[in-house]
């Protein structure tokens, strides 16, 4: 009777041994390779909170973009440099928003105001990253009718400082604009 009793503690105790050694959970590391079996970082509602605001982007940087290439317009609206001054307005509520121009230029319309609808894409269970994404509005639209839009992968955001990427598809791969922020005060 002992006999059975210690045999059936043994083998419980290896099912339980075992069981813990599954597959990593949510938050942990693989095993073998090191590598993050989940997203590390902020969850989209906290970048929710840390975008909200006013925003004046100071500037915007190439990152693995040659010199050489071309960048005629970003968002299908302006040059790059049209942007850089501009007050991107993201309340939060129903999260409708602006982005106001300030830079004069060729292209530029200084003092323009383009309506946006934003929101931070949560990727859930698909994995990756949370990121900014919205919508511009013209007159008349309707934020469910607009199809198309932008996304920016969110890198950093406090209280006074707010940084973005865009990847930019090139010929041999990928490069990044990044757009950097501060904080308008009130």
């Amino acid at each position: 009777m002992h006999k059975r009793i210690f045999s059936f503690l043994t083998l419980l105790t290896c099912v339980l041994i075992l069981g813990s050694c599954g597959a990593p959970k949510k938050g942990g590391t693989s095993g073998s390779s090191g590598t993050e079996t989940s997203a590390q970082g902020p969850s989209a509602s906290q970048w929710r909170t840390g975008v909200k605001g006013k925003w004046v982007l100071n500037s915007v940087t190439r990152e693995n973009i040659p010199s050489s290439y071309t960048i005629k317009n970003i968002f299908d609206e302006a040059p790059v440099d049209c942007f850089i001054g501009s007050v991107w307005d993201l309340p939060g509520g129903n999260q409708r928003g602006s982005i106001t121009f300030n830079a004069e230029g060729n292209l530029c319309a200084n003092g323009a105001v383009r309506t946006i609808v934003w929101s931070i894409f949560n990727p859930g269970k698909t994995g990756g990253q949370p990121s900014f994404q919205f919508k511009k509005l013209y007159a008349g639209d309707k934020a469910t009718n607009v199809t198309s839009g932008y996304r920016l992968d969110l890198s950093y955001a406090d209280e006074s400082a707010l940084e973005m990427r865009m990847p930019i598809p090139l010929d041999n791969g990928q490069g990044t604009l990044l757009f950097k922020f501060s904080r308008v005060a009130n």
